[in-house]
C-alpha cells in the first residue's frame, strides 16, 4: 500500500514538473526598449502637424505641451506655444497624451452633421 501511494505521488510530481515552463524576467534595458517602441507607435499614430496637440511627460518629470512637428526613427520634436522646439528620444518618455482626430473620425462627424441637417429639413417640411 505504501509503495502504491509513493508511486502515485512520484508520478503526480513528474506530471506537474513536465507541464511547467520557466519564466524569465526582462532586464530594465529590455523593458525600456519595449516601452520606447510603444511610444514610437503611439507618436506615429497621432501624426505630425500643428493640429496634433500632445502633452509629453519625461522620465525626469519634465512636462512638454505643444504639437509634434516631426517624428523620426529615434526621436520626435515637440514645439511648444512659444515656438521653441524640443527633441525627445523615445526611451526618455514616460507618458504621451494627445488628441488628434483621424480622417475617418472627421468623415464620420461630417456625415453625422449632414444627416442631422437633412433630418431637421425633412421634419420642418412636414409641418
Amino acid at each position: 500500500m505504501l509503495k502504491t501511494v509513493l508511486s502515485l505521488m512520484v508520478v503526480g510530481l513528474l506530471v506537474c514538473m513536465a507541464g511547467t515552463v520557466p519564466a524569465y524576467a526582462d532586464s530594465k534595458a529590455e523593458k525600456e526598449a519595449r516601452f520606447g517602441e510603444k511610444v514610437k507607435e503611439s507618436v506615429r499614430s497621432l501624426g505630425t502637424g500643428e493640429t496634433t496637440r500632445v502633452e509629453v511627460r519625461l522620465r525626469d518629470k519634465t512636462k512638454l505641451k505643444g504639437y509634434i512637428s516631426e517624428a523620426g526613427e529615434n526621436n520626435f520634436v515637440v514645439v511648444d506655444a512659444s515656438g521653441a522646439s524640443h527633441t525627445v528620444l523615445y526611451p526618455q518618455v514616460k507618458r504621451v497624451k494627445g488628441n488628434n482626430l483621424s480622417t475617418g473620425a472627421r468623415i464620420a462627424i461630417g456625415v453625422a452633421i449632414v444627416a442631422a441637417i437633412l433630418t431637421l429639413a425633412v421634419l420642418a417640411g412636414r409641418n
